[in-house]
């Protein structure tokens, strides 16, 4: 065995091992581990651990207030939290505090946003978006998999199809 596989491979042991350790989640997929690690705040400042949310179906959308397709899908977004109440929903605002508060003057949303800032682009590469683009959708299972992502605007039906796939 050369020195990279060595490596490769005790690195991927050591990934298991620390998943192992958090017996009271489910397992978790390794490239959104880094996802369910951040506490973020909401837009009252409250922290937020996204553990919160592990063991159920979880839609994590990205966005700024600056993003028009990100401000445009956000009704439709909303529609979806209201039909799939069985379904987790989170908004990670790549922006800052006081612009997310004077976007939610004008636009009403009722699943949480919390506040990623900067670092959503680097966890948003964790999940795949290698563009680091906006808007991000990503969808999880029960187990934390990445089972859909979307970087752009989501097709409502699209997204709704996926979500019918989890139990109510």
């Amino acid at each position: 065995m050369n020195r990279r596989d060595f490596l490769l491979r005790t690195m991927a042991c050591a990934g298991y091992a620390g998943l192992a350790s958090l017996p009271f989640l489910p397992a978790l997929a390794s490239s959104t581990q880094a996802l369910f690690d951040q506490i973020l705040p909401d837009t009252k400042g409250t922290e937020q651990p996204l553990r919160q949310w592990a063991g159920r179906p979880l839609v994590v959308n990205f966005w700024a207030t600056w993003c028009a397709p990100c401000v445009k899908e956000m009704p439709d977004l909303d529609a979806l939290h209201h039909q799939f109440r069985h379904v987790g929903f989170v908004g990670l605002a790549v922006d800052t505090r006081s612009n997310v508060e004077k976007f939610l003057d004008k636009v009403q949303v009722s699943y949480p946003l919390l506040l990623i800032g900067n670092q959503g682009i680097s966890l948003m590469r964790t999940l795949g978006n290698t563009k680091g683009g906006l808007p991000f959708t990503v969808v999880l299972d029960e187990q934390g998999k990445v089972v859909e992502s979307v970087l752009g605007q989501i097709k409502p039906e699209d997204l709704a199809a996926t979500l019918e796939g989890f139990k109510a």
